[in-house]
């Protein structure tokens, strides 16, 4: 369930914090994902980890590893979870360069939906992205989210504003495509 051919999702630790606060201070990472861009220090990476990431009773966090090296090259993570109305948001991180745009996102977030829907049973699972970053939204398309709204300018960055694309796939879109497809 945790692994595909390429990559496998292991929970995120404590011991993640070096390699998570580089790629958290790495501008050419963030900046298509953070939408508080800034230069962070150790301490302040470690006490969101703690606090946010893994002291958070409605989140789970994942690494993305590659299966052939081990390293470490992304982070994934379920948030706001509410199993009351069986939802949550996504979250997708490839904080390793040299891994982008070569499909790992794509597998790694189709585990977290496999996860999502198949074992928490989730009914719905959204995300946010922002307008400019148009290699991630053409992703969430073929996997399935629909665009349900933007908040408008909602976001200034380089000098500029943008907006906040609201994307979401329900349970039955996603095992639909997955069916289509002809997996599990």
């Amino acid at each position: 369930m945790f692994q595909s051919k390429r990559v496998r999702l292991r929970k995120m630790e404590s011991e993640d914090i070096p390699t998570y606060h580089a790629w958290r201070n790495d501008m050419e990472v963030m900046i298509s994902t953070n939408p508080m861009l800034d230069l962070f220090s150790y301490q302040e990476t470690e006490a969101f980890v703690n606090e946010v990431i893994l002291g958070s009773p409605d989140a789970k966090s994942y690494m993305i590893v590659d299966q052939l090296s081990g390293q470490a090259i992304g982070i994934t993570s379920l948030i706001h979870i509410d199993l009351k109305n069986r939802n949550a948001e996504c979250i997708i991180d490839i904080g390793e360069k040299e891994f982008h745009g070569k499909g790992y996102g794509r597998e790694a977030l189709t585990l977290l939906l496999d996860y999502a829907f198949r074992e928490l049973n989730l009914h719905r699972v959204s995300l946010r992205v922002f307008s400019f970053n148009d290699k991630a939204i053409s992703l969430y398309e073929k996997i399935g989210f629909q665009h349900e709204g933007a908040s408008r300018e909602a976001l200034f960055r380089d000098g500029q504003w943008h907006d906040v694309i609201g994307m979401g796939i329900l349970q039955s879109e996603y095992r639909k495509l997955v069916e289509s497809f002809g997996e599990k």
